[in-house]
């Protein structure tokens, strides 16, 4: 419905477990007609990143992540770039990380996303900022974030679309990340009541949404009934 009104839309996803190919696959068999294209993640956006500043990264990334940094280089890594690694987040490979991290003259520890949970079928789990936050403080060094609420990738996907933050409207289930990232960029922002949204978001002491709405359709409607 929002692309046959004819507005230009974005997924801003923090998914950092699959390419944004395989994301899209799983979306369009939902039956959700989505390009590769219509989708901005963190891990293209820290590619270039990367490329630009000639960084070699440690990758403690998921293994359906890797293929999104072929062409980069990573011998002799001077970085460490963490994702959500899931399973691959052992004590190993955080030591492993932290040891490269510990081993240079000035740290860089880019995050793809510093999100604290997501939602599953079968419930929370921690997300990357969490790992994020532990490296962070052994190795004394301050992250990079590359993913929402960054305003950066905020402004990455305005940028695709053409669009000043003032015409445009972020809906999504993260007070923090989707709603307060947002609103910081310039965008309004509306909160869903699905996914990770928990009725304590209602009561965040930094971010108020725009708006509260029970669900993706509603919010639709919504913007529509405006146009």
């Amino acid at each position: 419905r929002i692309k046959a009104s004819g507005l230009k839309m974005r997924l801003c996803t923090n998914e950092t477990q699959v390419t944004r190919e395989n994301f899209v696959k799983k979306l369009r068999l939902m039956g959700f007609d989505v390009s590769v294209a219509e989708v901005t993640a963190p891990a293209p956006a820290a590619c270039r990143i990367l490329k630009e500043r000639g960084l070699r990264p440690h990758l403690l990334v998921h293994d359906g992540l890797v293929p999104e940094f072929a062409e980069v280089d990573k011998t002799n890594p001077n970085c460490v770039v963490l994702g959500d690694a899931a399973e691959n987040f052992t004590y190993a490979n955080l030591n492993d990380a932290f040891r490269v991290l510990m081993g240079m003259e000035k740290p860089v520890l880019i995050s793809l996303g510093r999100g604290r949970y997501y939602k599953e079928t079968d419930g929370l789990k921690l997300d990357v900022g969490a790992y994020m936050k532990a490296l962070e403080y052994a190795c004394d060094v301050q992250a990079e974030v590359v993913g929402k609420p960054s305003k950066r990738f905020f402004e990455s996907a305005l940028a695709e679309m053409g669009v000043p933050p003032e015409q445009a409207i972020m809906i999504g289930d993260d007070i923090v990340n989707d709603v307060g990232g947002a609103q910081q960029c310039g965008m309004r922002a509306l909160q869903v009541r699905t996914g990770k949204y928990r009725p304590s978001d209602e009561k965040h002491p930094e971010v108020k949404p725009d708006a509260y709405v029970n669900n993706l359709a509603e919010a639709v409607d919504i913007i529509l009934q405006q146009l």
